[in-house]
């Protein structure tokens, strides 16, 4: 099944990292966020967030883990999901979405898939799961 969503970075507060044992020209950082679902994807998620990005030139890798509450075409429960993509300034490439094998709750208990984000022209970030809820579960 496919639930596809729009969703809006609620929060993002920065973490403070001890300073790496290892220098590159590309600052690593990590951040909290908190996100706000609506669609077919409606709920809200906590995530850890991963990054070693330039703000001048827009160029960087990050990865998140994700925990989402909320429902997937109306099915309710939770679930963690990881996601990352390399950006070139104004490309994402090399992306990976996963749903964590196992992490589900409710009626979303059993869930796998995938999925993936995007961001229109217009600044409205999509987000969509390619999944299956294992009815044993």
């Amino acid at each position: 099944m496919r639930a596809s969503g729009t969703f809006k970075v609620a929060d993002f507060t920065p973490a403070s990292v001890p300073a790496p044992a290892i220098e590159t020209a590309v600052p690593v950082g990590v951040a909290t966020m908190e996100k706000e679902y609506e669609g077919e994807v409606g709920g809200r998620s906590a995530t850890l967030f991963t990054a070693a990005y330039d703000q001048g030139s827009g160029v960087g890798t990050y990865v998140a883990m994700e925990s989402f509450e909320g429902s997937l075409n109306g099915r309710a429960g939770a679930f963690n999901f990881a996601h990352s993509a390399t950006t070139l300034g104004t490309d994402r490439q090399n992306e990976f979405f996963v749903v964590v094998p196992g992490s589900g709750t409710g009626a979303l208990s059993g869930i796998t898939g995938s999925g993936g984000m995007a961001v229109d022209e217009d600044g409205t970030h999509r987000v969509w799961f390619d999944y299956e809820v294992d009815a044993g579960a």
